[in-house]
């Protein structure tokens, strides 16, 4: 605990380090109200939910620990992730703020109803988050799977995220939440947002590599 209470100490006493998490956090809430405006846009528009191959074939099963319940769990361990590696938080921060504004521009473009049947929550996220028309892509499926591109240098934490994106997007699809383009394509198209992040927040990804294990050190 000394050791990660000195590492905030250090970084947090640094003009680059403080001006570029601020940023981020400005950044993140700035996606965040771009994606309100843009959830609600979509359930202005919504049209005519259309078939799908994987869901005609699954039958719809009660999802809500695992969607809502595990979604709440995930940014806990997000939290932790970035007290425990402060060198993170910069990196982090843009990386999830461009992810939530790529995907509220995408929800815009189409605008299916969500499948029907399907399970019915008992309780639900945060409306800024989703209002369960904003399909395209799956953010339970993508975001889990960014941070295992952005930790992919850390054998436990690459996995974990892994695993964790395998189970949102099966649960998704099990609820009937999200259509299987929403999911499958959220896979590409996070990877590809991990590559921008990757050149525009150059030194904030140099930063967060600095506290990462070699992979051949694994």
């Amino acid at each position: 605990m000394k050791k990660i209470l000195q590492k905030h100490k250090t970084l947090w006493s640094q003009k680059a380090f403080l001006y570029s998490t601020i940023a981020g956090i400005l950044l993140f809430f700035a996606s965040l109200a771009v994606n309100h405006i843009t959830i609600a846009y979509a359930a202005t528009h919504v049209s005519n939910m259309v078939t799908d191959l994987f869901l005609n074939n699954l039958p719809v099963v009660n999802v809500d620990i695992i969607v809502v319940d595990g979604a709440y769990l995930f940014l806990f361990i997000l939290l932790a992730i970035m007290f425990r590696r402060p060198h993170s938080i910069p990196f982090m921060l843009k990386s999830i703020a461009l992810f939530v504004l790529i995907r509220a521009l995408f929800t815009t473009l189409t605008h299916l109803a969500p499948p029907y049947p399907h399970a019915l929550l008992d309780h639900t996220l945060p409306k800024y988050f989703t209002s369960g028309y904003d399909l395209f892509f799956s953010g339970h499926t993508g975001l889990p799977f960014l941070m295992a591109l952005i930790f992919w240098q850390i054998f436990s934490l690459r996995y974990f995220f892994l695993v964790s994106s395998f189970i949102a997007g099966g649960a998704v699809l099990l609820g009937h939440l999200h259509y299987s383009i929403d999911v499958f394509s959220a896979f590409f198209i996070t990877y590809g947002i991990f590559k921008i992040c990757e050149r525009i927040f150059k030194n904030d990804y140099k930063l967060l590599l600095s506290e990462s294990p070699s992979l051949n050190d694994q």
